[in-house]
């Protein structure tokens, strides 16, 4: 149980790093939402820049798909099938980051061409509003596995309660900021204070989650598992 404490920390620490970098250092850095012209000449400018965007993101989804097999073992113990459960809508948000980036990958395909017809700025802005859509689907499904994952953690004895607590909070962050983006046409000027709820929810109960397991797993703190009779089975 400590290995995979372990690996989790590990592979969520590298997930805010990662995600963080290619996300709001990199992709929105680049974006200028109501001139595609002017985005399309900023990823044109900076492909390099980009393209370690793109392997930031990809780094992301690995050691996201690695969390889905750790974060199991760590709580099946409490409960075998919601544990499933939850993994299962981890993976689901997982496919569609994926198929998302490959919006992205489009993107850098299209900006590296030495031919720039007069719809590009067009056909890039199309697919960026895509991957954002996309992901954005499968943030929702991320917010269903964080709501059992913190049922789960606030069910386990071997797990402080409060981050359980932590996570239906994220959970119920990404909700609110993924309902707005999909259905609120005037989402964009209120984006920021959604995106400030996302972090504060999101970063605070995943980051504690992270330190959490980082300390289970490297110090001589011992998890002490449920007994199997009190399973939720």
């Amino acid at each position: 149980m400590k290995t995979y404490a372990k690996i989790s920390g590990i592979a969520y620490v590298i997930i805010f790093i990662t995600g963080f970098y290619a996300n709001f250092a990199i992709l929105s850095s680049l974006i200028e939402i109501d001139n595609p012209s002017k985005t399309l000449t900023n990823f044109s400018s900076n492909l390099n820049l980009y393209r370690n965007g793109l392997f930031g993101f990809l780094l992301m989804l690995i050691f996201d798909i690695v969390l889905i097999a750790t974060l199991l073992k760590l709580t099946e113990v409490v409960s075998r099938k919601w544990s499933y459960v939850a993994s299962g809508f981890r993976m689901l948000h997982a496919i569609f980051f994926g198929i998302a980036l490959l919006r992205l990958y489009e993107v850098y395909k299209l900006t590296n061409e030495d031919h720039i017809s007069e719809e590009l700025p067009y056909i890039v802005m199309n697919l960026l509003s895509n991957f954002d859509d996309l992901w954005t689907i499968g943030l929702l499904f991320f917010g269903v596995h964080l709501l059992i994952l913190g049922y789960l953690t606030i069910k386990a004895s071997y797990i402080p309660k409060f981050i359980g607590i932590l996570l239906i909070l994220a959970a119920l962050g990404y909700f609110v900021d993924g309902i707005a983006k999909l259905s609120f046409e005037s989402y964009y000027n209120y984006q920021p204070y959604f995106e400030a709820g996302v972090i504060l929810t999101g970063v605070i109960g995943e980051l504690l989650f992270a330190i959490w397991l980082l300390f289970a797993g490297f110090s001589r703190y011992k998890l002490r598992l449920i007994d199997s009779s009190v399973k939720l089975d």
